[in-house]
């Protein structure tokens, strides 16, 4: 039987990663730990991980795409090579020597954060692409949920960055079809973790009821403030999530 005040404190520890994530992503920076700290086991904190923030997600998902900031047609193709990259990273991951991710990561991270700080135009306003939407979003797609199926800090990041710099959308755009994409990648990695029973669903029910919170309050905040909140916060996640990676693996 788990301690109230313990699922309490959890439940908690999901509405600020709600937040963070449904405007920069991260939040499993905040989410993890507090799991391992709780006394899951790693695969099962990853697991319960994966299942409550999915509903902050969703959530976020849907606040921007009621909003107008997600424009569905244009992502069907992206969201089912997505899925299909995170269940194929989740599947094979045992096999991969992900080692190398370790120093890659977290220097992608800081570039993500440079660019995010010193890029002059970066607004709510789209830009001309810099690559044609149709055919290259979907293999994005792919190639970012396969990394998150093996590895995943960042995800959020990596999909902001190149729906900004490759396809030219404005930063709220970019947020809400981020938010689209991790969703599904998401579910893929859960269709692997639910068969192995890694996840222990009275914690993830009780975390996934702040993540509503959340992820609705966060998805209204980028909404509402745009580009002067967006930026700043995924400047600081990606920095802190790469100083994360460096210093505690």
């Amino acid at each position: 039987m788990l301690d109230p005040l313990l699922l309490l404190a959890l439940m908690g520890v999901g509405l600020l990663a709600g937040f963070i994530d449904a405007i920069a992503g991260g939040g499993g920076m905040i989410t993890v730990p507090a799991l391992l700290a709780a006394g899951l086991p790693p695969v099962a904190a990853l697991g319960t991980n994966k299942m409550q923030s999915i509903v902050g997600t969703l959530m976020a998902a849907i606040t921007y795409w009621r909003r107008g900031f997600i424009d569905l047609h244009r992502l069907v193709a992206a969201a089912a090579l997505t899925f299909a990259g995170s269940l194929l990273g989740a599947l094979t991951v045992s096999r991969l020597d992900t080692s190398l991710l370790d120093v890659a990561v977290p220097v992608a991270l800081i570039a993500i954060a440079l660019y995010f700080l010193f890029a002059p135009r970066l607004s709510d306003a789209d830009r001309a692409a810099r690559l044609p939407f149709g055919p290259l979003v979907p293999l994005m797609g792919f190639a970012i949920g396969f990394y998150d199926g093996i590895f995943g800090p960042g995800t959020g990041s990596f999909f902001t960055i190149g729906f900004v710099l490759l396809f030219g959308l404005g930063l709220t755009r970019a947020t809400g079809s981020t938010k689209a994409l991790n969703l599904v990648s998401n579910l893929a990695a859960l269709a692997v973790f639910i068969p192995q029973g890694q996840v222990v669903w009275p914690v993830a029910l009780v975390m996934a009821l702040g993540q509503i919170v959340g992820g609705y309050v966060g998805a209204r905040t980028g909404i509402r403030y745009g580009a002067r909140v967006i930026r700043p916060l995924v400047v600081l996640v990606s920095i802190a999530l790469a100083l994360k990676l460096l210093l505690f693996p």
